[in-house]
């Protein structure tokens, strides 16, 4: 696996300049180095990891807070991947963003590895290890009352699938959240409309799902969770409105960026094959790419 290695490492040396392109190229990395993890591995999840790559990027390039020398520092903003089986799209971020060296990256899926199949509060960076559906936005709450209650200004931000939405945890934390008007809270939900083996509409329909978190007490924001600028400006306003959590719903496609992928519900545990990856890599840089 050491000689593999350096397949994982960015497919683009050089940024573009300005924000916004240097996060699509993030993401792009993000992306590329997902789907060779995942095939590597022979593991499964990708078409959520593709899902959330442009939300993942925007976080790490510059809407959040942190340290990766000082993963632990007090100030930094918290980061919980509720949908815990799309890790790859945000251990690939961590290694960009130099929490640690994109060597671990090939251990991915492989025994006393700490990067495993669902995240892990091992690897540095990671605030919380989620699996099953419905922990991380309760979790966050916590966190939140704890900067609420210690005048910090950090703040915690909860990326959930939108199928764990049917979870009763989520809807006890999400009244918790507004009871305690906490502002420095944001969820956002990758609202790719599909779960598992199916439609989220067909397995429990959640529409209206932005009035439900308003009528709930929360702020609701909609975007194009691909679109770099739109997710970029809803995301640099710490507070939207004082006293109320804030929820981003991030319309999104499962598979994103790879059109083979793109809305296919058999990704989300199908694992892609040497020809698959080829090709995919192939659609996110427009070019064969090794």
């Amino acid at each position: 696996m050491n000689a593999h290695t350096a397949t994982f490492k960015s497919g683009a040396s050089k940024r573009r300049s300005g924000a916004t392109e240097h996060s699509e190229i993030f993401a792009r990395n993000i992306r590329d180095i997902a789907l060779r993890m995942v095939a590597q591995a022979n593991a499964s999840h990708i078409g959520s990891a593709l899902s959330i790559a442009d939300i993942v990027a925007v976080l790490y390039s510059g809407a959040l807070n942190f340290d990766p020398v000082a993963p632990a520092d007090p100030a930094r903003d918290r980061f919980i991947l509720s949908k815990g089986h799309a890790c790859v799209a945000v251990y690939a971020a961590l290694a960009q963003a130099r929490f640690f060296s994109h060597d671990l990256l090939a251990s991915y899926g492989s025994d006393w590895s700490p990067l495993m199949a669902h995240i892990n509060h091992h690897v540095p960076g990671v605030e919380f290890s989620t699996g099953a559906l419905g922990h991380g936005l309760p979790f966050g709450v916590g966190k939140a009352l704890a900067a609420k209650r210690k005048g910090a200004s950090w703040r915690t931000v909860v990326l959930m699938s939108d199928g764990e939405c049917g979870e009763g945890s989520n809807w006890e934390a999400t009244l918790f959240a507004a009871h305690h008007r906490l502002d420095r809270l944001t969820a956002i939900i990758d609202y790719n409309k599909l779960q598992s083996l199916g439609t989220v509409a067909d397995t429990l329909g959640l529409e209206p799902l932005g009035a439900k978190f308003a009528a709930f007490g929360w702020a609701v924001r909609e975007v194009d969770g691909h679109d770099h600028a739109a997710l970029s400006d809803a995301l640099a306003d710490r507070v939207w409105q004082p006293g109320q959590p804030q929820l981003l719903l991030a319309h999104t496609i499962k598979g994103k960026g790879v059109p083979f992928m793109e809305g296919k519900v058999e990704w989300h545990y199908r694992s892609p094959g040497p020809d698959d990856l080829a090709q995919a890599l192939t659609a996110i840089w427009g070019t064969a790419h090794a």
